[in-house]
């Protein structure tokens, strides 16, 4: 299965939310809070000296005093704290208006709707999943992924929950890396989930990050964090390495056998030690091979008498 269709939308002629972070209009915000408290204080005076000692009231001086208050208690609307880590995605009336990424106090449009969004680097561990792998071999494995917002416009706009859309993703993700390789191989130039471990691993993450583009996500790495054969199988699975690792041992040892009679022989000839005939050398090369290649040591027996008796 290719990866360029991971992500393309099918049917309803793909429709989906189409939105791309922006900036959103922010200035510090120690002079709002300042200025709105003075605004607040002269509104408040305005308001008390509209009334004169005869209870007869001033209408510009206490609609003045109405005004200043209004502004103030909208500059005080404006004014928001983001701290190191997080962002505001701002909506105003319904609409999409901007992220706000500077850090500390800060002043934004007025009657603005914020929603916190962390940018922080996430960890998450998928569920240990029992998975079928190249060879049919069903296998348990688990991944831990680092991931973060990218996109907060994305990530709050284009999913219904973006936590819970990178764990289902990853762990479909880690299902299909995982049943396009087998557990373990004899092959060097094959890739196995136990042999090659960086490679999965980077194979993963790439298919994380494909799947989770969509809400505005990127995957910091990936790794594998369990990996076995399931337990109705594992057993039989110890006992075929077993016989793998005995075999590969035994074609080690024959070769260098081999490689040690050859030596031997053409020792002795090249030294004019003994002249052998095919018979006597085939004698020799099966005692020598029994003695290099027998698990156990093997005992001398001393031949007084001629080969042919």
């Amino acid at each position: 299965m290719s990866t360029q269709n991971i992500g393309k939308p099918v049917g309803h002629e793909g429709a989906r939310i189409d939105i791309k972070e922006r900036a959103a209009f922010s200035v510090s915000g120690w002079a709002a809070l300042f200025g709105s408290i003075l605004l607040l204080a002269l509104g408040i005076w305005l308001a008390v000296s509209s009334v004169n000692g005869e209870d007869v009231v001033s209408l510009p001086l206490l609609v003045s005093a109405l005004v200043l208050i209004l502004i103030a208690s909208l500059a005080c609307s404006a004014v928001r704290i983001v701290s190191p880590g997080d962002t505001k995605v701002l909506q105003f009336f319904g609409k999409y208006v901007g992220t706000v990424r500077k850090t500390g106090l800060q002043m934004t449009i007025p009657l603005v709707v914020p929603k916190k969004v962390s940018i922080k680097v996430r960890n998450f561990e998928t569920n240990e999943l029992k998975v079928n792998d190249a060879n049919g071999n069903p296998v348990n494995i688990a991944a831990i992924v680092v991931w973060q917002v990218a996109d907060t416009a994305k990530a709050v706009f284009a999913v219904e929950a973006f936590d819970a859309f990178v764990a289902m993703q990853a762990e479909s993700a880690l299902r299909h890396v995982a049943s396009t390789h087998p557990y373990d191989t004899t092959n060097p130039d094959e890739e196995s989930l136990r042999g090659s471990t960086e490679l999965v691993a980077e194979e993963l993450a790439q298919e994380v990050a494909f799947r989770i583009a969509i809400a505005g996500l990127e995957v910091v790495e990936a790794r594998i964090s369990s990996l076995a054969y399931a337990q109705e199988i594992a057993h039989a699975m110890l006992q075929r390495q077993q016989a793998a690792a005995v075999i590969a041992a035994r074609e080690q040892i024959v070769e260098g056998a081999v490689s040690m009679v050859e030596a031997a022989l053409r020792r002795l000839e090249d030294d004019d030690v003994v002249t052998l005939d095919e018979e006597r050398k085939a004698t020799m090369v099966s005692n020598l091979l029994v003695v290099l290649c027998g698990s156990s040591q093997a005992a001398p027996v001393i031949n007084t008498g001629s080969l042919y008796n």
